[in-house]
């Protein structure tokens, strides 16, 4: 079976549809998320420029950059009502996962690059992120449980270099990234819940809960 006829057999199903009350919740949630991301981005970056070197300056864009794009995309694709142009957004909103894990462990890597464990392991995140956003844009609709299964791999990845990364950043960053890890991988749970009422908005609290705690890694990080 070629890809577009897979495509074809997957259009339009987004799980089962949401009630007003639950839309409605899931938006304020992913507003909350859209303005911390805005707000965030900028005043890290503008932190960065002012006190940091060049790579701090470029880890911070990237990870802003990604931060913003997970989260508007995001909103958008939730937010969008049943339709092909919702099918085109769910394989971006996928893909924007990748790019939101790939730039959230940027910052703190890149402090470290010189050090050819943590160097490869930036690459191979990157290198993951690629692969991930290949598969959701080619097979679109299909593997989604390998795409679950790429995102915890590629957040829990650093584990197999714990030991080079506590030694250039601070004990408080290590934390905040290992709770935020935490309240990602607890909110999977609801995530793949679907028949649960506001399922959808509160995996997404997780999911704006758990950025909001690894933007606070990062700005330690940085400072």
């Amino acid at each position: 079976m070629d890809a577009s006829a897979g495509e074809n057999e997957e259009s339009f199903k987004f799980g089962r549809a949401y009630d007003l009350h639950e839309l409605v919740a899931d938006g304020i949630i992913h507003g909350i998320g859209v303005v911390f991301a805005l707000v965030g981005a900028t005043a890290l970056i503008f932190y960065a420029t002012v006190y940091s070197g060049y790579a701090d300056i470029a880890a911070s864009w990237i990870y802003g950059l990604g931060l913003v794009i997970a989260l508007g995309v995001s909103f958008t694709y939730n937010m969008w009502p049943h339709s092909r142009i919702k099918w085109i957004l769910r394989r971006f909103d996928h893909s924007a996962i990748f790019i939101l894990i790939a730039s959230t462990y940027t910052p703190f890597l890149v402090q470290g690059a010189d050090q050819p464990m943590i160097l490869a392991l930036l690459i191979g995140i990157w290198l993951t992120a690629a692969l991930g956003i290949w598969l959701k844009f080619r097979y679109p609709g299909r593997y989604d449980r390998l795409a679950i299964l790429l995102y915890l791999g590629m957040g829990w990845s650093g584990a197999l270099a714990m030991g080079p990364i506590s030694e250039i950043i601070p004990g408080i960053t290590l934390t905040l990234i290992i709770i935020g890890g935490c309240i990602y991988s607890a909110g999977v749970i609801f995530h793949v819940w679907e028949r649960l009422r506001f399922q959808n908005a509160i995996w997404h609290g997780f999911v704006v809960t758990a950025a909001v705690v690894h933007y606070s890694a990062v700005f330690t990080a940085i400072a």
